[in-house]
């Protein structure tokens, strides 16, 4: 459960999907009205939901603390998501802490401040990010890395799951950008590269912790890996990778060379609508903050009806639905392709993931 709590934001990133504005929006769910949205998404039961407060940035709300400590009340656990600005002091982390939250999610983009600042478009960013990451950790906040794999920072990327791996965080999630917003704007991945990028992203688990935001082929491929494993094979020959692959592969055995691998963190199977579930600054309901459909508002009908009883949901949790190689694939019922992605680029969020390469049947 994703609650946009707020637009505002400081920073001008180039993938925003929000397009974030510098002021708050006068339609926002008030402070009691994001309380009743809470204990909707405590009614789903136990265990509780994994209820994340993002934006915008949530530091521009000033009853964010206030909200984290309701959520705690209510069993909620909650994590928070803010943007890298100068409000992650080490007084504002502690106070979530003291408040109730559990983590925090964090941006890094890139392994220096030229590639991270230059992605956010505000200098600084970087600084302000990294030194938040071993503050939280300090003061008792779980950490998570988040990093928009774009054509920008794709060779940095070996650098950045050596830098997750330095200062430590429980996961690292590399997302696949959904062409939407700001982001809309991007040089796209071609398939092959995100096939590549899916195949690097299993190799980095023999490190860190990792997973995928709006990459959930990588489901697929987890078990394509691991059949081609236990057979003694070659990934790269039978999956057709290519050079990129290769490149960011070796510079991660280099990085890494004489570290002990650890055990692999299991993927979530979890898409749009399907376990996952975005409230947005004003209410409405989602199946994901990058597919733009309305499904209800909290305002008006409770949160566990519109998730479960919603046409719009219900058709995305049906694999037999989807269409295209993504209705034919062997794979649907545990990757289902990015929902989101499709709607950006076809207008149909049943339609295939144009960003997967897998043709059904490729591998027995």
């Amino acid at each position: 459960m994703i609650w946009e709590s707020t637009r505002a934001c400081p920073l001008a990133c180039v993938h925003c999907r929000a397009t974030a504005q510098p002021d708050r929006h006068s339609g926002e769910l008030s402070t009691d009205e994001a309380t009743e949205l809470m204990r909707q998404i405590a009614s789903f039961g136990k265990p509780s939901p994994l209820f994340i407060i993002t934006g915008g940035d949530p530091f521009q709300r000033p009853d964010l603390f206030e909200l984290v400590r309701r959520a705690d009340e209510l069993g909620l656990h909650p994590a928070v998501s803010p943007s890298g600005t100068p409000t992650l002091t080490e007084e504002n982390l502690t106070k979530l802490h003291e408040a109730g939250a559990r983590a925090i999610s964090l941006s890094i983009d890139g392994s220096t401040a030229e590639v991270h600042d230059a992605f956010r478009r505000v200098d600084g960013v970087f600084d302000w990010t990294v030194g938040a990451w071993q503050t939280a950790r300090r003061v008792g906040l779980k950490v998570q890395v988040n990093t928009t794999v774009y054509r920008g920072n794709l060779r940095d990327l070996p650098n950045i799951v050596k830098m997750v791996q330095s200062y430590g965080a429980m996961t690292w999630s590399g997302f696949l950008l959904v062409p939407t917003g700001r982001g809309s704007q991007l040089d796209s991945l071609t398939p092959a590269e995100v096939e590549d990028v899916l195949n690097f992203i299993y190799d980095a688990g023999d490190y860190i912790p990792s997973k995928t935001t709006e990459g959930h082929h990588f489901r697929r491929v987890v078990l394509q890996r691991r059949a081609i494993a236990e057979r003694g094979g070659d990934p790269a020959a039978e999956l057709g990778l290519g050079d990129l692959y290769q490149e960011l592969t070796a510079d991660l055995r280099r990085a890494f060379e004489g570290v002990p691998t650890r055990p692999r963190r299991p993927p979530m199977n979890i898409n749009s609508a399907r376990g996952f579930v975005f409230i947005s600054h004003v209410g409405t309901v989602h199946p994901s903050g990058f597919l733009p459909m309305e499904a209800g508002n909290v305002r008006d009908q409770p949160l566990p009806t519109i998730y479960r009883e919603s046409e719009l949901f219900r058709s995305l949790r049906d694999p037999a639905q989807y269409k295209g190689k993504c209705g034919r694939c062997e794979f649907n019922a545990v990757c289902g392709g990015s929902r989101s992605r499709a709607y950006a680029l076809t207008g149909d969020p049943l339609e295939s993931d144009p960003w997967c390469a897998y043709q059904p049947a490729d591998v027995g």
